[in-house]
């Protein structure tokens, strides 16, 4: 894939006020003198301090930037509106609750550059220590095996958002809500290629979650259906098989 351009860092949060600096911080370190970068933080109508404190950071790092929506719209969303204003070829997203390891990125961009791929290529991280609790753990390890099952994306993680791809591959998946959950297999839908690299999981330290066990699960259920009609649909489908 040769030398990487200009990197978009895509973090949603919602009420992270106190997570966002420190992950400003190891983004900086895991990134200065590997590659240009900018950070886009997409503020998902949070009712904490967090635009304050990004106010404060964007004062003082050019290279950050932040988007506010006017009501909360999840995670897809916030995505999709990072990614629009992105101003990098290529796109790198994490979760803005310090979970994931910013200390990775450069690992996924190294797979992205050796990479012997001439088309799109997608590399994700597999968490695989996972910091959550047993409840969680089970409740991921499920609705993987029903994804894999039924989409056959061949993801051990695809709920890890730890993730890197072309801006361009991005624009081309088909958008709706909890969209996020599935990007490898859409991804294959376009022929893609998806690589996945072992990435670190982390305790949260600040806040909680924002999203149930039971919220995932039931809202995946009429999500899965509808991607396993785009991939029927789709002209290049998934030709994989058990």
């Amino acid at each position: 894939m040769g030398t990487s351009p200009l990197l978009s860092v895509v973090i949603p949060i919602l009420n992270e006020k106190d997570n966002i600096e420190p992950l400003v911080c190891e983004i900086i370190v895991a990134l200065t003198e590997r590659c240009e970068f900018e950070i886009i933080f997409v503020n998902d109508a949070s009712t904490d301090d967090s635009i304050l404190i990004l106010t404060e950071l964007k004062e003082k790092y050019d290279f950050l930037r932040f988007i506010s929506h006017n009501e909360r719209s999840g995670q897809s969303a916030g995505l999709r509106t990072g990614v629009l204003a992105a101003k990098g070829t290529l796109i790198v997203t994490l979760d803005g609750d310090g979970q994931n390891d910013p200390g990775d990125i450069p690992k996924l961009l190294t797979q992205y550059q050796n990479s012997p791929i001439t088309g799109f290529l997608m590399v994700t991280g597999h968490r695989v220590n996972r910091k959550d609790t047993w409840a969680k753990r089970k409740a991921s390890r499920m609705a993987n095996n029903i994804r894999h099952k039924f989409l056959k994306d061949d993801n051990p993680d695809t709920g890890c958002s730890l993730k890197l791809y072309e801006r361009e591959l991005f624009l081309r998946l088909p958008y709706f809500d909890h969209m996020h959950r599935f990007l490898p297999a859409l991804a294959k839908r376009e022929n893609c290629k998806v690589e996945v690299v072992p990435v670190n999981h982390r305790n949260r330290t600040h806040g909680k979650s924002n999203y149930s066990n039971l919220d995932r699960l039931l809202v995946g259920i009429p999500d899965l259906l509808g991607v396993m009609w785009l991939i029927k649909r789709s002209p290049n489908g998934l030709k994989s098989k058990e």
